[in-house]
C-alpha cells in the first residue's frame, strides 16, 4: 500500500500512515472481486473498523485476530483515564468490532476472558498462541557459540533479556538486582534490543558503573539462534495488570533455543502457566528485589545439568505444542471453517 509508512519520527506521522493504510485497505477490500472473507488484526489500531465495514457491505465473514487490547493497554499504563471520553469511545468501537466478527482469535486464555468481558461471544472465540520461527532457532552449543565469543562472555551465567524494551515489559527489578549482584562474578546480565526502555538499562549501567551489564542493539535475524542461544537463562517480563492485554511472545523464542525462563510478572498469567506446566523456569514479582537476588543466586547455584534439562523440556514443548506447523494449521482450519459458514469459500486441498 502506498504511503503506508511515513517513518516513526513522530506520532503525527504514524497516525497519518495508519489512516492512509486503512483508507487504501478499505478501497481494496470493497473493490476485490469474489471476496470470501476478511482477516483483520489489531495493527494499526482501529483497523478492525475497516474489517467490520467490509464485512457488513460485502456480507462476508470476519476473522478478528487479536494481538493486543486497547484502550486496555493505555489505561493499564496510566496514559488514559478509564472513564475518559476517548477510553469510552474506543471501548464502544471495540464492542462493535467484536459483535460483527464471525471468528475471534485470542492469543491466550487470559486475553480470551478479557474479550468476553468486552462483549465477545464465547462460541466465536478460539485460543491460538502465536508461533516462533522455531525451524530457524536451533539450540546452539554453549561452548561453540559465536555470540558469546564475540562479546567476551566466558563461563559466567548469562541472564539475557532480548527484544523490545517497553513499559509493558518493565526491567527495573532486574536492574536493581544487577546492582546488588555487581560483585558476583558468576552472573552477567545481557540486554539485547531497543525501545523506550533501553535508556533505563543504559542509565543503570552508567550510573552504577555496572561491569556485569552488557547492552547491545537488535541482532540480525540470520544470527538469532546464536544471540538467543548465548543465554543460559532468558528473562521474560510482563507488567502488573498486563496479563491478557499483551502477549509476551518472546517466551517462545527462548524456549525454542532450549533455555529456561526467569519470568518477571504477575501470577496467574500465560507465562506463569507455561513455567508451571512444563517446569521450565522461575518467577519473581515486580518490586521484589530481594526475591530477584535470591532467585538469581539460586539459578547460579543450580547444576548445569538441571538447567539443561529445563531447556530440553522447553524445546520439547515448542516442538510438540507450539510449533509453526501445529499453530498455523489450527489458525488456517479455524479461518476455513469460518469462510465455509458463508458458503463463499472454495477450499482446495
Amino acid at each position: 500500500m502506498r504511503l503506508s509508512s511515513l517513518g516513526k519520527q513522530s506520532i503525527a506521522r504514524r497516525l497519518a500512515a495508519s489512516l492512509a493504510f486503512m483508507v487504501q485497505a478499505l478501497i481494496a477490500a470493497l473493490s476485490t472481486r469474489a471476496l470470501a472473507g476478511v482477516v483483520v488484526s489489531t495493527s494499526p489500531p482501529l483497523v478492525g473498523v475497516i474489517g467490520a465495514i467490509v464485512g457488513l457491505v460485502r456480507r462476508v465473514p470476519i476473522t478478528y485476530w487479536v494481538m493486543d487490547l486497547n484502550p486496555d493497554q493505555l489505561i493499564a499504563l496510566g496514559k488514559l483515564p478509564p472513564r475518559s471520553v476517548v477510553a469510552r469511545a474506543l471501548e464502544m468501537v471495540n464492542r462493535a468490532i467484536l459483535r460483527r466478527s464471525t471468528l475471534i482469535v485470542a492469543l491466550d486464555e487470559f486475553m480470551a476472558m478479557r474479550l468476553v468481558r468486552s462483549g465477545a461471544r464465547p462460541e466465536r472465540l478460539r485460543i491460538i498462541p502465536p508461533w516462533s520461527p522455531s525451524e530457524r532457532l536451533q539450540p546452539p552449543q554453549r561452548t561453540e557459540n559465536a555470540f558469546r565469543a564475540a562479546h567476551g562472555l566466558g563461563d559466567e551465567l548469562v541472564v539475557m533479556y532480548s527484544g523490545n524494551h517497553t513499559p509493558t515489559n518493565p526491567l527495573t527489578t532486574l536492574l536493581e538486582a544487577a546492582v546488588r549482584l555487581r560483585d558476583d562474578t558468576r552472573v552477567r546480565f545481557v540486554f539485547v534490543g531497543g525501545g523506550a526502555g533501553k535508556a533505563e538499562v543504559e542509565q543503570y549501567r552508567d550510573q552504577h558503573a555496572l561491569r556485569n551489564v552488557l547492552s547491545l542493539p537488535y541482532q540480525p535475524l540470520s544470527t538469532l539462534s546464536d544471540s538467543l542461544g548465548a543465554a543460559d537463562v532468558h528473562v521474560v517480563s510482563l507488567g502488573d495488570g498486563m496479563s491478557g492485554i499483551v502477549h509476551p511472545s518472546k517466551v517462545y523464542g527462548a524456549m525454542a533455543v532450549g533455555r529456561p525462563i526467569l519470568y518477571l510478572g504477575p501470577r496467574p498469567s500465560h507465562v506463569s502457566r507455561l513455567i508451571e506446566t512444563f517446569e521450565v523456569g522461575w518467577r519473581v514479582s515486580h518490586g521484589d528485589i530481594e526475591g530477584a537476588v535470591r532467585t538469581l543466586r539460586a539459578i547460579a547455584d543450580t547444576p548445569s545439568a538441571e538447567r539443561h534439562a529445563m531447556g530440553d523440556r522447553a524445546r520439547a514443548a515448542i516442538e510438540h505444542e507450539f510449533s509453526p506447523a501445529t499453530l498455523c494449521a489450527r489458525l488456517c482450519t479455524a479461518i476455513e471453517e469460518t469462510l465455509a459458514l458463508s458458503g463463499a469459500a472454495r477450499i482446495q486441498a
